[in-house]
């Protein structure tokens, strides 16, 4: 993808960039850094954050790594606490930690229906609880606050075998419309994106033969997103006037029929 901003539209900005080990978050935090943004980066896999950081930063950005389980409440508030010691308060949350474990609800993958509810509820609920209060005080300051989800096209679309990861990104958009209502008049921007298929490891979570089959198929037939089309509209996203809020974008491979 040839990108589309140019310059250091984000420079004086602090980014926080959760599920950052991989995929979607780490070509985010690599983005945003090299829009001039300081960038947290936020993941349970302290070797890939390191190689991340040290990628950034080698390219004239900066970037810290905090290892940390988003499903834990109290690890997700004390990194709050590092960024700010670190970096300053966080003014751009990208609230992208998530996992798709794809499976028919009659084979009663309980332990895999957790694993996504911990993960993409209860994980997302974390960093919200954590990061609100950076993001009101960088408003009530004047400045561009924002907090940016992923969600996915499966909350909204009806596709088989898909029922609790569709049913815990349907969630999450909607969270989103409603937190909308409270964070929007004191002027911060709450969004969510919703990505078709994108070629990430997502899809190798994925313990369903015939579903893990059915997306390497798509992945092989079309030109799929890639992790850098959707950080270059996060960052678009952010880079906005601040009186503007792309309240949720969809973005999906051209090719892709559903």
């Amino acid at each position: 993808m040839s990108t589309l901003l140019t310059g250091t539209p984000l420079a004086g900005r602090v980014a926080v960039v959760s599920g950052a080990s991989s995929g979607i978050g780490a070509a985010t935090a690599t983005r945003l850094a090299g829009l001039g943004a300081k960038v947290a980066v936020l993941a349970r896999r302290k070797d890939k954050l390191d190689t991340l950081v040290a990628a950034v930063n080698d390219d004239g950005g900066t970037a810290v790594a905090i290892p940390v389980d988003v499903t834990s409440r109290d690890a997700v508030h004390a990194a709050a606490r590092e960024v700010e010691d670190r970096l300053g308060a966080a003014d751009l949350v990208f609230n992208n930690a998530g996992v798709q474990l794809i499976s028919p609800i009659t084979d009663l993958r309980q332990d895999e229906w957790q694993r996504q509810i911990d993960l993409n509820v209860t994980g997302v609920m974390n960093v919200i609880g954590a990061f609100v209060p950076h993001l009101t005080a960088a408003a009530s300051a004047g400045k561009p606050a924002d907090l940016i989800s992923t969600s996915s096209i499966a909350a909204t679309r009806i596709l088989e075998k898909f029922s609790v990861y569709s049913g815990t990104k349907a969630y999450l958009s909607h969270l989103t419309r409603l937190l909308r209502v409270e964070l929007g008049p004191k002027n911060v921007r709450v969004a969510t994106i919703e990505p078709g298929m994108v070629d990430t490891e997502l899809p190798d979570h994925v313990t369903d033969p015939d579903a893990g089959r059915l997306m390497a198929d798509l992945i092989s037939q079309i030109d799929v997103l890639q992790s850098a089309d959707v950080a270059e509209t996060v960052a678009f996203m952010a880079a906005v006037p601040r009186h503007v809020n792309l309240t949720e974008v969809t973005i999906l491979p051209t090719a892709q029929p559903i």
